[in-house]
């Protein structure tokens, strides 16, 4: 687990140390080239303590100072084509946050002429391309009401045997509390692990309950919520 950490370790500091540097310099993209070439330095001069240092508070809240330099130290590999890669990075660096809200949706935000604006698509509001993102987009359509875009979560197999109605009476009829609170244990349990192999996947939650999904033509779907 240590190693895996510690071949993606250099795609995360950047983001972090990006991010840190933006709010540091008013969001100015000369300030985060500086401080990506303070730590492409650290790392050829192998300053791990250094590049430790340009980590952000959240960072470090996270991953200790040892943990950091013994990652580094076993990977060299890996910090030496992190430090050759942002040696060739091309042009300004494009300054970018991102921001977590609602039901660990994400939107990113770009500078462009000295102000943030949104990147992200703002409509995507019921996207089927994780397991996760199903799920969230499941319960975004629950809370909402939606039941005729419920539907798009339902398995070919069982598609035919429902409409809006019957799919509006499996959660508001007489199982609706049920139901209920079946959704508000999903919600307090959505960042749990969930495991794919190949077009199917699981998530546990609670004490014995599992989600399955299954992929169909690119999109996840929900199998079974219990």
């Amino acid at each position: 687990m240590r190693r895996q950490m510690a071949r993606s370790l250099g795609a995360v500091a950047i983001a972090v140390l990006a991010l840190g540097a933006a709010v540091g310099c008013g969001g100015a993209s000369g300030g985060v080239d500086r401080a990506l070439d303070r730590y492409g330095q650290a790392l050829r001069d192998k300053d791990y303590e250094g590049a430790y240092d340009l980590m952000s508070t959240a960072y470090r809240a996270k991953v200790s100072r040892e943990e950091f330099v013994r990652m580094m130290t076993d990977n060299p590999r890996e910090v030496t084509e992190t430090a050759r890669r942002l040696d060739k990075r091309a042009g300004r660096t494009e300054v970018s946050a991102e921001f977590e809200y609602g039901l660990g949706d994400t939107m990113r935000l770009v500078q462009e002429g000295g102000a943030w604006r949104i990147a992200s698509n703002p409509l995507s509001f019921y996207d089927q391309s994780t397991p996760r993102a199903t799920l969230r987009s499941m319960l975004r359509a629950y809370r909402l009401e939606r039941w005729e875009v419920m539907l798009r979560f339902v398995p070919d197999k069982y598609r035919a045997k429902m409409d809006v109605e019957k799919m509006k009476g499996q959660f508001q009829g007489a199982k609706a509390q049920e139901m209920e609170v079946l959704m508000n244990m999903l919600e307090a349990n959505i960042e749990e692990p969930i495991n794919e192999k190949g077009n199917e996947a699981r998530m546990g939650y609670g004490e014995h309950y599992e989600v399955k999904f299954v992929r169909e033509d690119g999109a996840w779907k929900i199998k079974d919520l219990d």
